[in-house]
């Protein structure tokens, strides 16, 4: 919940046994949106220039620049200077200088609204969405979910249905990102709860690998963190502009 969340410390020091997980808004006037244009690779441009509507180009551009400018805070440097390497999936890794940091990150954007998560030396994957009553929940859910998720979504009261989802989706998106293999998880594959107000449930074949939270980082998103390992604690951070 919203109290969770607290202002970003004057030092910045991530322990081994720590998830940090950093909430920003992304609705940034021109000066910081240009600050952070500056600041990216051509091929992050590029993907920048992808994007068919100038509002989701800006809101990419400032999660990017929001995540260099962490990355830089944790390993030192220049946030314009860190070099991004990606997995066969996309899923993005410090090189060039910085291989033998024990840092892992990921970042999801959703409406204006980003989450960046960061650990040392263990693998993480975030997923934030906004709940959307008029999204096309149930169909969705039939073609990719599993049995046994779209049976307690139609389970839920109609009123829950759209947050039952949302919630079933992020679990879902986090444990895929985590593990770094993308499309290449059927979502059918593997089994999460999503019962509003039940504890989160992972059913994979390597749960005892992972471990699930989730999380609303805003009165009308649901989000969820996945990470590596047992037993460890998750700080929350207010991103400021300042």
């Amino acid at each position: 919940m919203d109290e969770l969340w607290a202002q970003s410390p004057r030092e910045l020091r991530l322990a081994n046994g720590e998830i940090h997980l950093w909430r920003a808004y992304l609705g940034l006037g021109e000066p910081r949106l240009s600050e952070f244009e500056s600041m990216l690779q051509p091929d992050e441009r590029a993907r920048a220039d992808r994007y068919f509507f100038q509002r989701d180009r800006n809101r990419f551009v400032i999660t990017r620049g929001v995540l260099r400018e962490l990355l830089a805070k944790y390993v030192g440097g220049n946030p314009k200077g860190i070099p991004f390497g990606y997995a066969p999936q996309g899923k993005p890794f410090l090189r060039q200088g910085f291989e033998c940091s024990p840092i892992r990150f990921n970042v999801s954007h959703s409406h204006g609204l980003a989450l960046l998560a960061f650990a040392l030396g263990r693998d993480v994957g975030v997923d934030v969405e906004m709940v959307r009553p008029d999204f096309g929940a149930e169909d969705i859910a039939e073609r990719y979910f599993a049995l046994e998720e779209i049976n307690e979504l139609q389970a839920l009261p109609k009123s829950l249905r759209a947050e039952g989802f949302f919630l079933c989706w992020t679990r879902k998106e986090a444990y895929i990102k985590a593990r770094g293999a993308g499309l290449q998880i059927p979502l059918c594959s593997f089994q999460v709860s999503l019962t509003p107000g039940q504890q989160e449930l992972l059913h994979s074949e390597d749960a005892d690998r992972w471990s699930l939270r989730s999380l609303h980082p805003d009165r009308e998103y649901v989000a969820a963190l996945v990470g590596e390992g047992q037993g460890w604690l998750l700080r929350c951070w207010d991103w400021s502009p300042q």
